[in-house]
């Protein structure tokens, strides 16, 4: 008996079965893909199976009908014996589409209850849209950033140091502008030339050359003038014009002092016409007491000069060491007493303020302090040295020795002749029994440490030397060091000094001294390593040789495209200020204070808010400007550890801070410029220390805000 055709229906899915289904669910899943036409399918009413392309009217006519395959289920059933099939029924007319709800209710089914709860990574997958969205938020918002970057680094529309002034104040809004101003042409028609050092306007910004620099070109003055300008001579080098009064005035006050010059100081300069004017300046800022306390500074780095990690000279030795350096150039001590000093004193950290020189160190053993000596007082690498070498000048230092006292953290740096070289003590084993223990503590009684001999001392120029062993090693390197014939002792701090002042070392880096780097101008270094002598190791009379020189006093806007023309001293070198420099003109601008303290190591240390930046004891006393700014850690004694490169984050800090605005906006030194004469006048003598030109102007809390962020202010040149 022939089977009877159902309304059911069977489908399989890989190996799985699913069904029975219904003719009208069967149709969904064909809409839905998930019956295609090669997917098996049976009636319910019967056992033969077949594809789904064979059941007529599940499909539409213009889908060919793949060939038939032998079903994977139970055999089916006989055929019939006759060579021909008898035609197929003809198709019923096509469903209406079905409606979405049954599709739903079909793909459901299908599926399985497996698959109603997606995996966690399917989840994720239907969660994509919004992360992509989320990500390409953030890369627009680094897009932004970088933009940002940019424009402050490269604001629009600035000139090359050949065609403008160090800095310029942006211009103000139509509405805050003047009815009236002077015409000026503009720098980019073609009609308009600069006549050779006259007063013309560059850039329609009504600066001009001679705001910076004068029109005459630079005379010899000294023997530093005749052995510079004979290089350049040579290198066939065009220098800089000398620099203006003005930028005279305000390059040698933050040379000297780290300190701007006020309103008062710079009119009188100004306006005095005395040909040696200069000279006389000179003299007097080497004599005032902000000189002490800016080249104490100074020292502090190069001396690490800081109570916590990883100097650790602690907050009383590190301030009894500062006051000490204070004193010293205060009282203009001679150079070679200030090293001798602090190469051979011994006594407490507290009450012999040199000693820390022995303490300030991250590593107390011979070469350790070796290393520092060479770097600090020969502008040496020593790591750079070969071995042998190191360990002969280690030598000298074998016997310091230190000694604990009752007080709190004091020590005493002494002179040990009995201390040597001890091998370091064999780790701690682990935890014994008893009877063990007694056996491991008689056996290291009986077992002394084999002392190891110091290695001969050696000069770091290859001689070697015979030392008493009662005799201080200190007191015999000390005297070789200081010799007028030590080629590095001398030649070493009239080149930092060189650098300190120039921006750039006779040898560069100042604190790199080696063979295969030498000097750009030996015949300039000899000269002044004689001076120094000559005048009994006065570091002042050095001062007063470059400050007074031609080469000193040029103009920072160069002349020459030559690749040696900053290593022979062309023009000035323009730096950024200071971090301590900054504030305290901030502070001095604004007639506000700062707080400074540090609360690492105990006990902690606070400093009144009238203390400048540049008097500050402790490297470890700081605040968040400082180290925002660059202000170098005092961890090596290394030049390099100051960053003074302007970065974006200092741009903003001064642009958008309420720390800077609250000090243009309360500070009463500000309102006081404002209230009294020409404002103008003032805020630009204040900030920058020359008047406005033709075609600067402005006023209030919006011009000090302008200047104070105009890179003039933040740069020396």
């Amino acid at each position: 008996m022939a089977p009877t055709p159902s309304d059911s229906w069977f489908c399989l899915t890989g190996k799985r079965q699913i069904g029975p289904l219904s003719a009208e669910q069967l149709r969904a899943a064909v809409a839905a893909g998930e019956v295609r036409p090669e997917t098996m399918v049976r009636n319910a009413g019967g056992s033969h199976w077949c594809q789904a392309a064979q059941v007529p009217g599940l499909f539409p006519s213009r889908l060919a009908v793949p060939p038939e395959r032998p079903a994977p289920s139970p055999p089916a059933e006989p055929r019939p014996t006759s060579q021909s099939r008898p035609p197929p029924p003809p198709p019923p007319p096509p469903p209406p589409p079905p409606e979405p709800k049954p599709a739903a209710e079909f793909s459901i089914r299908v599926a399985g209850a497996d698959r109603r709860k997606k995996s966690p990574k399917a989840n994720r997958s239907r969660r994509g849209p919004p992360i992509a969205i989320y990500l390409g938020i953030l890369g627009a918002l680094a897009v932004c950033v970088a933009l940002v970057v940019v424009i402050l680094n490269n604001p629009p529309g600035t000139e090359t140091p050949e065609k403008r002034p160090v800095a310029g104040v942006p211009k103000k809004s139509a509405a805050n502008e003047p009815r009236e101003k002077p015409e000026q042409k503009e720098a980019d028609d073609p009609g308009f030339s600069v006549p050779a050092w006259e007063p013309a306007p560059i850039d329609g910004s009504g600066y001009n050359r001679t705001t910076f620099e004068l029109g005459a070109p630079p005379t010899p003055r000294g023997r530093i003038d005749e052995l510079v300008f004979a290089k350049w001579k040579q290198l066939e080098i065009e220098p800089a014009h000398p620099c203006s009064d003005a930028v005279f005035l305000r390059r040698v006050y933050l040379d000297l002092l780290g300190t701007l010059p006020t309103v008062q100081e710079a009119r009188a300069f100004l306006d005095d016409k005395s040909p040696d004017k200069r000279t006389k300046l000179i003299d007097a800022l080497l004599e005032r007491p902000e000189f002490a306390d800016f080249w104490a500074m100074k020292w502090s780095d190069l001396l690490r000069v800081k109570a916590e990690f990883p100097i650790n000279l602690w907050p009383n030795a590190a301030q009894a060491y500062h006051r000490w350096i204070r004193s010293s150039i205060k009282n203009n001590l001679p150079y070679d007493k200030f090293v001798r000093e602090l190469l051979t004193s011994s006594g407490s950290n507290f009450r012999v303020p040199q000693v820390n020189f022995y303490r300030a160190l991250q590593t107390k053993d011979p070469k350790g302090i070796a290393r520092v000596v060479a770097l600090t007082f020969m502008g040496c690498r020593a790591d750079k040295w070969p071995e042998e070498r190191l360990a002969g000048m280690s030598a000298f230092f074998s016997k310091v020795g230190y000694k604990k006292t009752g007080e709190w953290k004091e020590e005493i740096v002494i002179f040990d002749p009995h201390k040597t070289d001890a091998p370091p003590p064999s780790p701690k084993p682990g935890p014994k029994l008893p009877g063990e223990k007694k056996a491991a503590e008689k056996k290291a009684a009986e077992k002394k440490l084999a002392p190891v001999p110091p290695p001969a001392p050696v000069f770091p120029d290859g001689t070697p030397v015979e030392i008493a062993w009662d005799k201080d090693p200190r007191d015999v390197f000390a005297d070789w060091l200081i010799t007028p014939k030590n080629p590095w002792f001398t030649r070493n701090i009239v080149n930092r000094v060189w650098y300190w002042l120039q921006g750039r070392g006779i040898v560069h880096e100042a604190d790199d001294v080696r063979p295969d780097n030498p000097p750009s101008n030996p015949a300039l270094l000899d000269w002044l390593s004689e001076e120094l002598v000559k005048s009994n190791y006065d570091l002042k009379h050095i001062y007063r040789l470059i400050l007074n020189s031609s080469t000193y006093q040029l103009s920072s806007i160069p002349k020459s495209k030559h690749p040696e023309a900053a290593a022979h001293f062309a023009s000035y070198t323009v730096r950024r200020l200071e971090a301590e420099v900054i504030i305290d003109a901030l502070n001095q601008i604004t007639g506000t204070t700062e707080s400074y303290s540090s609360i690492i190591p105990e006990p902690y240390t606070f400093i009144p808010e009238t203390r400048r930046a540049i008097a500050l004891p402790d490297g470890s006393i700081t605040s968040s400007f400082l180290e925002l700014f660059g202000r170098p850690p005092r961890d090596s004694g290394m030049e390099s550890e100051r960053n003074n490169r302007l970065t974006a984050g200092q741009r903003l800090h001064l642009l958008n801070s309420s720390h800077v605005r609250n000090k243009l906006r309360g500070g009463p030194g500000l309102r006081k410029l404002f209230g009294e004469g020409n404002a103008s006048e003032n805020v630009y003598l204040a900030i920058l220390s020359r008047p406005p030109g033709s075609g600067e102007w402005g006023g209030g809390e919006d011009l000090a805000w302008t200047l104070v962020n105009s890179t003039e202010f933040l740069f020396r040149h």
